[in-house]
């Protein structure tokens, strides 16, 4: 009929994990008992990151031949850990008499109660004790025990037994001693005619004048375990033979039935038990066996040395983990010595936010050190045992108790990076259509007719289309501009590389053709420049195709690559395929360039094959240098590196192959003439 001891140990450790006290004093009553209640403890300490400051053993027989010795012996253990200001909650376990033996103690050390701030704690009691005044302690200051928290069994307030109580007289039984030394002792009289009328008992005395220390009028919890184990046991007799009656026709006498009762048959019938005690308390056992729980009280010491205690919760058998225990916190009344703030039971102070623990060789795990959080991780609670990273959309504040959302960011139109080379994409754009326009103007002049017209203006528009194809990578990323932009960029440029190629496979078959017997005539004219440049444009456009069917770019967010910011980037969806349009441009240039380079000595008086040296010498150098420096990059400054690579290579190529066309056409026209050509020749 008594709750196990196993949802008091688990009261008791969500108790102190409520209120955080993870340095726990315990004073145990020094037998079989005590040691069995330290080894339970003991383990949950650690399961639940509690340590015990201290254990102090509390001997209840002490030995008489030796007493002052003994007393002296026990107040200098006992003086230490009561002294220890860390420790603020500390657990008993004993008997009643074990707050009485430690009570004594405390007077003996302290008799004037001037010290009693140095023994301000959270006393946590457990159910086999009582706080119980007697003899001399009656008069005792109790202030010490202010703010104690107790664990009792349930107790049922029934009424009856309260006006029971009210009509106890001392002469009821004078064969029982018990109720004689009781009655003397509480109202500090005698009982006996030859007493003098000032020291002698009324027998008139009301035991519900006498304060709750000393006797309280309620059924303790012991009782009320005692009052419902009678009616359990009377209501499982019946059931019993009301179960007798039903399976015989003659009726027997109660008495016979019941005398022949084993023990263990009581046993099925209990289980099934269920009933309202008296004060429509219903009384039954769970599926465990186990019946009723704790009740968790508060002790309120009050000026005149009295006290009462205040239920403020309960612990609930049976309870999902974490909920064993329901308390109302806000009614808990505190030692005064704590200024009605909740006492602290560490053993060092917490961490704050920011901080993680850090174990001190040596000691238990509850004494600790506070590390500062490593970079990039914070703790946002005290005491945390860990730091954690922040969620990929946020970063940690300076303090590293917090985090902060990361900022957005792309290479905007807006910005003095973006708008910069939007500036100089639309300049280039700008001179390269002037261009253009100049050579059609001039279009039937030698120096454009001697190359290749068709080809000079297509190697113009798409040098036109590579300078306004970079505007594509700035602005935020959208699913279109991202399908566009690798694709796009990787085409033109075959297509202005592929017209270079033309042109200089031109002036080597021009050159070849020269010569006497040979058969390269039939390779001159547009239909073999148009073929290359076709070819090798188709050839780009096909590894861009399968590349949007198998893997195309999209709008991403890059988390990681920043610290404090997210970037809103193209991801490119195949890095092989991105690489695999890079080499198939580089291939076709380093083409460009060997051709180029062997035949810029050929005698030609427009022989462009020396400025597509120097055009393909840049066009490499810049592509070559772009592939480490965009690796090495992050952020919004990875797309500038590309728009840059674009703008350099496309300008390389303008400035390099068109420069002397347009300083001929406009400084030096006389030079622009056939007989220039023809003077030349003959020379």
């Amino acid at each position: 009929m008594v709750p196990i001891e196993d949802h008091q140990y688990m009261g008791i450790i969500r108790l102190l994990q409520h209120f955080r006290w993870i340095w726990v004093g315990m004073f145990v009553t020094d037998n079989e008992s005590g040691e069995h209640f330290v080894q339970m403890i003991e383990t949950l300490f650690p399961e639940n990151g509690i340590c015990s400051a201290f254990i102090q053993r509390i001997s209840l027989q002490p030995n008489l031949d030796d007493l002052d010795e003994t007393i002296i012996d026990v107040l200098l253990k006992i003086y230490k850990p009561l002294t220890n200001q860390k420790a603020s909650a500390c657990i008993i376990y004993g008997e009643s008499v074990t707050i009485t033996w430690l009570r004594t103690l405390i007077f003996l050390q302290d008799q004037e109660n001037i010290r009693y701030w140095i023994y301000r704690k959270v006393w946590v009691t457990t159910a086999q004790i009582d706080f119980i005044l007697t003899g001399p302690q009656k008069y005792w200051d109790l202030q010490m025990f202010e703010g104690a928290i107790a664990f009792m069994i349930h107790r049922s307030d029934i009424f009856e037994f309260g006006e029971f109580v009210q009509h106890v007289k001392p002469g009821w039984n004078k064969r029982d001693g018990f109720l004689k030394d009781f009655w003397e002792e509480s109202f500090d009289c005698f009982l006996g005619e030859t007493i003098p009328d000032n020291e002698r008992c009324t027998g008139e005395e009301k035991l519900a004048s006498l304060p709750e220390p000393l006797f309280d009028m309620r059924l303790t919890g012991h009782s009320s375990s005692i009052y419902n184990a009678i009616h359990a046991l009377a209501h499982t007799l019946h059931a019993i033979y009301s179960s007798r009656l039903r399976h015989k026709t003659m009726v027997e006498d109660p008495d016979i039935v019941l005398q022949h009762i084993q023990p263990w048959q009581l046993h099925p019938f209990l289980q099934k038990l269920s009933f309202n005690n008296s004060e429509g308390e219903k009384v039954s056992f769970n599926e465990k066996r186990e019946i009723g729980g704790f009740d968790i009280m508060n002790v309120v010491i009050f000026p005149n040395n009295s006290f009462h205690q205040v239920k403020i919760g309960s612990v609930v058998p049976g309870a999902v983990e974490g909920e064993e225990i329901v308390i109302d916190w806000d009614r808990i009344v505190w030692h005064r010595g704590f200024n009605e703030v909740v006492p602290i039971s560490v053993c060092n102070e917490y961490c704050h936010p920011g901080f993680q623990k850090k174990s001190k060789e040596g000691e238990k795990f509850c004494c600790y050190d506070c590390a500062l959080c490593p970079a990039g991780r914070i703790a946002n609670q005290t005491d945390m045992d860990d730091c954690f990273k922040c969620p990929e959309d946020e970063y940690p504040n300076e303090i590293k108790n917090g985090c902060l959302p990361k900022l957005e960011i792309f290479l905007s139109h807006e910005e003095p990076l973006g708008w910069g080379l939007a500036l100089v994409a639309l300049s280039f754009s700008l001179i390269t259509a002037w261009v253009l326009g100049l050579l059609m103007k001039h279009k039937d002049t030698p120096i454009v007719k001697a190359n290749n017209r068709v080809l000079t203006y297509t190697l113009l528009i798409s040098l036109l289309l590579c300078f306004l194809s970079s505007l594509l990578f700035l602005g935020q990323p959208g699913k279109l501009s991202c399908l566009l932009q690798q694709p796009a960029f990787g085409i033109i440029f075959s297509v202005a590389v592929s017209c270079v190629l033309a042109k200089t496979i031109t002036v080597v078959v021009a050159f070849m053709a020269t010569k006497p017997g040979s058969n390269m005539k039939k390779w001159l004219g547009r239909r073999t420049a148009n073929c290359i440049v076709l070819s090798c444009s188709l050839g780009q456009a096909g590894i861009c195709a399968l590349w949007l069917g198998i893997s195309p770019p999209f709008p991403a967010f890059d988390m990681q690559s920043l610290s404090e910011e997210i970037i809103e980037l193209c991801n490119g969806g195949s890095v092989t395929m991105f690489y695999l349009v890079l080499s198939y441009l580089g291939f076709l240039a380093l083409v460009c360039f060997m051709l180029a380079f062997l035949a810029r000595k050929l005698p030609d008086t427009f022989n462009e094959a020396k400025f597509i040296t120097f055009s393909m010498v840049v066009f490499c150098s810049v592509w070559v240098s772009f592939v480490p420096t965009y690796l090495s990059t992050k952020g919004k400054h990875m797309v500038a590196v590309e728009i840059f690579s674009i703008l350099a290579s496309s300008a390389g190529l303008l400035i390099c192959i068109f420069a002397s066309k347009v300083y001929i056409i406009l400084l030096r026209p006389e030079l622009n003439t056939k007989e220039q050509l023809r003077r030349w020749k003959k020379e």
